[in-house]
């Protein structure tokens, strides 16, 4: 393995976040600590407990992934995509370098960044409310697991588009609706039966729910099953990323 050209690679994207420190960063702590004050101190105040949670501890977990899929999703789309719109790429394809070893700098600064991003975020949320780690190994290995999907995800976007505008249709328009219905703010047991049915399909559920069961031992579906779902989504991203090398889609071209 040439670990000088996927260092390389690596450095590079983790010295862009130093760039971006406002946007890579501050941007999404903030917006995350608004929605503690509103949903965690206003609504939470007037809420009961659920499952024996405090509602604002509740939402944690949903909160974080939030930030996390989006963050994972953005630099790694945003990291493939800049080479493809200056020219560069074709550098990084002819030079001595495996696929294998493109992708790991790639989607290994991207997921390092949004691990980082995710315990920022849980450090901050000290400041507004109590919560305990469970099963601290597993809330890690969700993190750590969750931001490696999605920055492989993240990559597939940042291949495809041809834009910078669909750089942010899928994030905007499927995963954050998705993250919204996938019991970020509520338990899907607090639904109506066809509702919690529908909801099932909802992948980002099995990641929140796995997620908050490392936090306090609850969860909407069992965590075996949340692991499963996210190793199959693993499995799919990895899939697409061989067959984008293998075909030349959007790179070669």
């Amino acid at each position: 393995m040439n670990l000088y050209g996927v260092k390389a690679i690596y450095n590079f994207e983790m010295a862009r976040m130093k760039r971006t420190l406002m946007q890579s960063v501050l941007s999404p702590v903030i917006s995350t600590c608004l929605y503690f004050v509103v949903f965690g101190s206003a609504i939470g105040s007037r809420m009961g407990d659920i499952g024996g949670i405090d509602y604002a501890a509740y939402i944690i977990p949903g909160l974080v992934m939030l930030s996390l899929l989006m963050q994972s999703i953005s630099n790694a789309s945003f990291g493939i995509y800049m080479p493809k719109f200056s020219g560069t790429i074709y550098e990084v394809l002819s030079a001595p370098v495996s696929y294998f070893e493109i992708v790991l700098g790639y989607v290994g600064a991207a997921t390092t960044k949004a691990v980082i991003l995710g315990l920022i975020i849980l450090l901050t949320a000290r400041l507004f409310v109590d919560y305990s780690v469970m099963h601290p190994f597993w809330m890690l290995s969700f993190l750590i697991l969750t931001a490696l999907t999605f920055s492989l995800f993240g990559f597939i976007i940042g291949i495809w588009a041809d834009g910078f505008e669909k750089l942010q249709i899928v994030p905007m328009m499927i995963v954050t609706p998705l993250v919204f219905l996938g019991g970020t703010f509520y338990s899907i047991d607090m639904l109506p039966e066809v509702w919690q049915t529908i909801s099932l399909f909802n992948p980002v559920v099995y990641l929140i729910s796995g997620f908050r069961w490392a936090f306090y031992g609850v969860s909407d579906v069992h965590v075996g099953i949340s692991v499963g779902m996210t190793l199959v989504f693993l499995s799919l991203c990895m899939t697409a990323v061989w067959w984008i090398f293998k075909t030349g889609y959007r790179l070669r071209s």
